[in-house]
């Protein structure tokens, strides 16, 4: 019964989370190219490049949930060539994901005996670039810090469809409960958060604790004899090898990987300020040329039915969030003040819109916060709690996830047009 902390923050807003559970329960638990375990591997391959525990907890949970082989966690070394060879685009996408070039496309598709078709490549490029924009939101709202769920504290080796909320459409109490509590009572103060959190994990301690540690116990004692195994039985993850990027204590816990460098290459890859070139403009994504609407939309869907429509919507409910008081405290109408976050964030990206002015951007946005944003899109496992807390003060809380959403939707939007226009380019 417990809400795990990114429902917990997007439940803020419950039109889009509702949007947000649609889509990500598609993306992972629907008919698809890829099968489940390794879109679970490639969730745990995105999440790793920004050092994010949380996710990458979650989805070693559902990788083996989804009968994953436990080998593939001991790092890329030990995954089938296939999967690694995503490992550069994943990289880029990452941090720099201008430097996409339809090679990059053909190298993954070319016939080989572990090639992609590009089904199993857009499907791969959602993935990729749905988990490092939700590692961004991860980072900005501080699931990260939140101890006992997910993040750098621990996992209850427990129930797995209550712990991930991937399947929180899926018959799941945990959507429809934090639904119901929005329309009871406001959520807009800290101290009513803490408040929910504290009421749902403690429900969740009493009723389940108990019998999970016996089952873990359990399944311990009947894995001495036999040999270290490792796999999910009844929701409950067992056997204990050294190896194991997920350890369980005596008290029935499962802790987080304590390193994640084996899930990535050339982690000194980074973020670099992208810098325009007035003699060089075709570094320049120009929006008028390759858009989601226009572009996007329509190959993304034609390659993996109905993915498009649900990241459309998602697009939309997030502009479309009610925003006025955000807008008022600084002076403009709540499109404007949009507008301009989302532009900067694209700005950051080399994606420009020509019919927009961006001086507009230093009049609308202050310093405390252009850099609150630049540092959750661009480079997020450098975000910490403090910085949360000293960007707009006087604002509410439900405000500021409502800029984290923000900046959740532009970079997943700004990482989907340049790889689609690389596979456009292929394709032409």
């Amino acid at each position: 019964g417990r809400l795990e902390a990114v429902t917990q923050q997007m439940g803020y807003h419950p039109q889009y989370l509702d949007s947000f559970l649609k889509m990500q329960h598609y993306l992972m638990h629907m008919d698809g190219p890829l099968p489940f375990d390794c879109r679970h591997y490639i969730a745990i391959m995105a999440a790793a490049r920004h050092q994010c525990r949380y996710l990458v907890n979650l989805h070693v949970l559902q990788f083996l949930r989804a009968g994953g082989d436990p080998q593939w966690l001991r790092g890329l070394e030990f995954i089938p060539p296939k999967l690694r060879n995503l490992n550069e685009i994943n990289k880029i996408l990452a941090h720099r994901p201008w430097l996409i070039t339809k090679e990059h496309i053909e190298k993954l598709l070319k016939i080989s005996e572990w090639s992609w078709s590009l089904a199993e490549l857009v499907h791969a490029v959602v993935l990729l670039a749905h988990c490092h924009a939700l590692a961004s939101f991860v980072f900005g709202c501080g699931c990260e810090q939140d101890e006992g769920l997910g993040g750098r504290g621990s996992l209850k080796a427990t129930s797995l469809g209550n712990q991930c909320f991937c399947e929180a459409t899926a018959g799941n109490s945990c959507s429809q409960e934090l639904l119901r509590i929005n329309r009871k009572r406001s959520l807009d103060s800290c101290m009513e958060l803490d408040s929910l959190r504290e009421r749902m994990q403690r429900i969740h301690v009493e009723t389940e604790g108990r019998e999970e540690m016996r089952l873990l116990q359990q399944d311990r004692e009947e894995g001495e004899g036999q040999g270290v195994e490792v796999g999910v039985q009844g929701g409950v993850l067992y056997g204990t090898p050294g190896w194991l990027s997920l350890l369980a204590d005596p008290d029935g816990e499962v802790t987080g990987a304590t390193n994640l460098a084996c899930y990535m290459q050339d982690p000194d890859f980074g973020y670099q300020d992208f810098a325009r070139r007035d003699e060089d403009q075709t570094q320049v994504f120009r929006v008028q040329d390759y858009s989601w609407e226009d572009h996007g939309f329509s190959l993304v869907n034609r390659l993996y039915s109905d993915i498009g429509h649900l990241l459309d919507e998602k697009f939309r409910m997030v502009d479309g969030l009610q925003s006025s008081a955000m807008a008022k405290r600084q002076g403009c109408e709540p499109s404007v003040f949009k507008r301009g976050i989302w532009n900067y964030i694209h700005c950051m990206f080399g994606i420009r819109y020509d019919d927009y002015d961006y001086a507009e951007v230093n009049q609308l946005l202050e310093r405390m916060l252009k850099v609150y944003i630049k540092t959750v899109t661009c480079y997020p496992e450098k975000t910490n709690s403090e910085m949360f807390d000293r960007f707009w003060k006087q604002f509410k809380h439900s405000e500021k996830v409502h800029v984290n959403l923000l900046i959740l939707e532009a970079r997943m939007q700004a990482e989907l047009l340049y790889a689609l226009q690389a596979i456009t380019q292929y394709m032409i």
